[in-house]
């Protein structure tokens, strides 16, 4: 088995602070660092910041850009719904739940999501999110809220205290 240093990254840290100026070599070939090629795995992106800020302003730019597209699309309200429900809620929760992003953003990108759907689903301006989302009206719409989603699905990935 022979080490390929393309597909490797290095990361050198000192004093709390990312060292762009050390670099590594093996059979000399450069490693090339995080900062200048970011690294996926499982799922995650890895970069030099090692922060997830970033990461929350993606998801609420791709929360944008995909309602935008799904607007332009020229389906009726409901199928515009079922593209909401079926395709871009389950994009974007992945993100949502393999980083740590804040609730501010999660609440924002439901703001987002909220006003198109509103918009779509032809209701007054005046309707609650409590009737919109409600799970014992006799009309039910079968949307839910995504920070409760975001919730649950992280309960239950969370490690019980029981043994």
């Amino acid at each position: 088995m022979e080490f390929k240093p393309k597909k490797s990254r290095s990361l050198s840290i000192g004093r709390g602070k990312v060292d762009e100026a050390t670099t590594f070599t093996v059979a000399e070939q450069k490693i090339p660092t995080v900062s200048q090629e970011p690294v996926k795995s499982l799922g995650r992106w890895y970069d030099s910041s090692m922060k997830d800020t970033r990461r929350g302003a993606e998801t609420l730019e791709l929360a944008s850009e995909s309602l935008l597209a799904i607007k332009k699309c020229g389906l009726e309200g409901k199928f515009k719904i079922w593209c909401l429900r079926f395709m871009l809620i389950p994009k974007l929760l992945w993100p949502l739940l393999v980083y740590d992003i804040c609730s501010s953003k999660v609440e924002a990108i439901e703001a987002e999501v909220n006003k198109y759907t509103r918009k779509w689903l032809g209701v007054p301006p005046g309707l609650s999110n409590m009737a919109m989302y409600c799970r014992k009206a006799k009309l039910k719409l079968p949307i839910k809220y995504i920070l409760r989603s975001i919730n649950a699905a992280k309960q239950d990935y969370s490690p019980s205290s029981h043994p």
